[in-house]
């Protein structure tokens, strides 16, 4: 029971009960003091979400934007003004070049159109001469022809003998989807259009209708199913040469399946993003499963050894520890919990320990920017000259002032994650071959996640495995400089073909050339 306090005429004679009232308002004043401080964290935790709610809502994100990001109605407004032509410019300490405009590229086909003067106009005003021709300025516009569609049509010639008895047709060439409208050209336009560019099977059904072609939408879904499963050969391949490299990202995004069994329509489902292989061939994979479990990576990573690079997340400990494998951080993550720090503290706020933290790891990003063209072997003695010393005094400064900051502020879960993670943070220090960052597979699963925005839901299991042979074999082309179309309609074209592995292994991303695929 709280005690009311007492006047100094009231306080009593005996030392003992003297002894026990002060004690007794002691443990209240400890009792306070505790109290108080639970306040003050309460105070500043919810004074730090309110302000990291403003900033996301109304301040200028520090991460670079997409392109995709940028506000569908006023992006004609936003890049209104076109850049001036290529110039140089010299200034006393250096050269630098303004920014202009980039050339065409010279694979695309070129339509000559001359001008010359009227023949009233190739007369000298001075002299009367005809004027001669002694060159010509050229420039160039960048011209696009709405998309042809155009039908194909197959006519296989008969042929008979006089006996009346044997008649041969000739032979159609093997199609992606026997019995089909769907030519490779076709198929590889759905696919790219749905999985690279975004757009939504109703929307492509809308597009076909306004040029009197009907194909609804469950046929076009259906064929991006079926031809899901015609690349299942060349995403076994892939991920063997995933596999086989000692290097490995893993990220991984909810999706959600309406007809999934065992599961209401409202759960969640994952897809699974790897991305490694050599660096002359890089792979990039999808995996779906219901669950976001360990034993999810367990199966993704079955006879994978080397570095395996993911985020904070503990459901990859498990791969870990039974692979043997060396687990590698993510600073970028590290990175965005002092940045959200720093912003939770509101306007204008004095430099402080989020600031300090944030800071140390952006040296770190620089000393990688200057090492991003160097070799592995370049990159590890630059890593150790110049990352080591920075990363000894971030973790001094992190011993200090952990002890310093609640935990459950937002500089205090900063904090923490750095210290839980550090281990894995400083890995990339031990191979020339690794990245500061895990932004190599949240990159690689951001088409997904755009795509997302816009059909929101997969209907089946068989439709979002699909989804994800698809996305691997566009990203994995991307990853190996091929544009997807014309890599896609090439491979439509060819695989029905290949009859063994060898040939089905020649039609993977990183074994073509661009001159392969090239169209026109």
């Amino acid at each position: 029971m709280q005690r009311m306090p007492i006047a100094l005429d009231q306080l009593p004679d005996d030392v003992d009960a003297l002894k026990s009232l002060v004690a007794d308002q002691l443990a209240r004043n400890k009792q306070l003091t505790t109290e108080n401080q639970h306040y003050k964290a309460q105070v500043l935790t919810l004074t730090e979400q309110l302000n990291l709610a403003l900033a996301r809502r109304y301040a200028a994100s520090s991460e670079k934007l997409s392109p995709d990001q940028i506000r569908l109605f006023d992006e004609a407004e936003v890049q209104a003004v076109a850049p001036a032509e290529d110039e140089t410019v010299r200034v006393p300490a250096h050269t630098r070049r303004k920014r202009g405009r980039k050339p065409l590229p010279e694979t695309l086909p070129r339509v000559e159109v001359v001008h010359e003067l009227p023949d009233n106009e190739r007369i000298c005003p001075h002299d009367g001469n005809p004027l001669i021709e002694i060159g010509a300025v050229t420039s160039e516009q960048l011209d696009i022809i709405t998309a042809k569609i155009r039908v194909i049509r197959h006519i296989r010639k008969q042929y008979a003998c006089s006996c009346g008895h044997c008649i041969k047709t000739a032979v159609l060439p093997p199609q992606p989807i026997p019995k089909s409208l769907a030519s490779p050209g076709l198929l590889a336009h759905i696919t790219v259009s749905k999985y690279q560019d975004a757009l939504p099977l109703y929307r492509q059904e809308a597009i076909l209708s306004r040029i009197g072609v009907d194909l609804p939408r469950a046929t076009l879904a259906n064929w991006m199913v079926q031809a899901g499963g015609l690349i299942q050969p060349l995403i076994n391949l892939l991920r063997d040469r995933l596999l086989a490299y000692d290097i490995l990202q893993m990220d991984e995004t909810p999706v959600q399946v309406l007809q999934e069994p065992g599961k209401t329509a409202q759960s969640k489902s994952y897809l699974w993003l790897q991305r490694g292989g050599p660096p002359e061939q890089p792979v990039v994979l999808y995996d779906y499963d219901p669950g976001r479990g360990a034993e999810v990576p367990k199966r993704l990573l079955a006879g994978f050894t080397g570095y395996l690079q993911t985020d904070g997340y503990d459901g990859y400990n498990a791969v870990v520890e039974v692979n043997g494998l060396a687990h590698v951080g993510c600073m970028a993550h590290a990175r965005r919990k002092f940045d959200e720090a720093v912003k939770a503290q509101g306007k204008k706020p004095p430099a402080g320990k989020a600031h300090v933290g944030l800071a140390l790891i952006r040296k770190l990003y620089r000393v990688e920017k200057q090492a991003r063209t160097l070799t592995p072997a370049d990159r590890y003695a630059h890593r150790q000259r110049h990352a080591r010393p920075i990363l000894d005094e971030l973790r001094s400064w992190l011993d200090k002032v952990l002890p310093q900051v609640p935990p459950t502020s937002a500089t205090g879960k900063a904090l923490n994650y750095l210290h839980n993670e550090w281990d894995k943070l400083i890995r990339y220090l031990d191979d020339g071959r690794l990245e500061i960052d895990n932004n190599g597979a949240e990159n690689a699963i951001r088409p997904f996640v755009l795509g997302r925005k816009n059909w929101l839901f997969s209907a089946s299991v068989k439709g979002v495995k699909a989804s994800a042979n698809l996305y691997s074999l566009i990203e994995t082309a991307k990853a190996n400089g091929l544009e997807p179309y014309a890599y896609l309609r090439y491979l439509f074209t060819e695989l029905p073909k290949a009859a063994t592995v060898e040939a089905i292994e020649a039609l993977l991303p990183g074994n073509i050339s661009k001159d392969q695929i090239r169209i026109g």
